[in-house]
């Protein structure tokens, strides 16, 4: 049983390699319209590794809540939920930016001929992971709260771009195949990785409303978008979750 959150752990990183083998996989089909405008169809495997990512994100949860469960809390259970995380969280959302930004640079005119150096901001990604991993890795304090954007949830917002271009949700596929909005997506999300921002740690200790407001609203707010937006819900929720952060800041000193 010791040894159980370690190989739900491992689960975790089989998710996230499978993500990225499915990610790297093209098959996207783009087709000049009479109006001038371009329509894309983008690789249905694309939405197969979002899901793998979501499967991580669940797996992710699991492993600690069975380490605790069983008090196998373990020097190499911390290494390998970190080093999962890399791949899972930085790593395949990376790969899934980089597929994104190669789709948008390839519907420009002349497109196929621009540089790959314009695929680099997609790297941003996992390597703000690593430093956010890292640096969590080698902090020592038992603050209630985290410093920057937890790599698990930039990931999972980074896996519901593909799923709401794929869609087209709202008619959002032409905004989320603009490399400059990929571009400040990349950066906003690497920045808020690698910040000291305060944010909520969404594990109770209890669950009276008044030590827990600010979880409870995230959770509200979540589920609520998650139910009337779907994919879509992404943006709202990573905007609820800094926002009310930032609302209940003292809560979380």
């Amino acid at each position: 049983m010791k040894q159980l959150a370690n190989f739900i752990t491992l689960l975790n990183l089989v998710f996230g390699c499978i993500a990225v083998v499915f990610t790297l996989q093209t098959g996207e089909t783009i087709v000049n319209l009479e109006s001038g405008e371009w329509k894309i169809y983008f690789p249905e495997k694309i939405t197969w590794a979002a899901i793998c990512l979501f499967f991580a994100a669940v797996v992710d949860f699991f492993d600690g809540f069975v380490a605790r469960l069983f008090k196998a809390d373990s020097e190499m259970g911390k290494q390998l939920d970190s080093l999962a995380d890399v791949v899972s969280f930085g790593v395949a959302p990376g790969s899934m930016m980089y597929q994104l930004l190669r789709i948008a640079i390839a519907a420009e005119p002349s497109g196929m001929e621009k540089s790959s150096l314009l695929f680099i901001p997609a790297l941003l990604i996992p390597l703000a992971a690593a430093w956010r991993l890292g640096r969590f890795n080698m902090d020592t304090s038992k603050r209630n709260h985290f410093l920057g954007l937890p790599a698990p949830a930039a990931g999972l917002f980074i896996a519901c771009l593909p799923m709401v271009a794929f869609y087209n949700i709202m008619d959002m596929q032409q905004l989320l195949v603009n490399k400059w909005v990929l571009y400040l997506i990349s950066i906003v999300i690497s920045f808020l990785m690698v910040s000291k921002i305060p944010l909520i740690n969404l594990k109770f200790k209890s669950y009276g409303w008044k030590e827990n407001k600010s979880r409870y609203l995230l959770i509200i707010a979540s589920i609520t978008s998650m139910l009337l937006l779907g994919w879509l819900s992404g943006f709202i929720i990573l905007f609820s979750y800094i926002l009310v952060s930032l609302l209940f800041k003292k809560e979380l000193s």
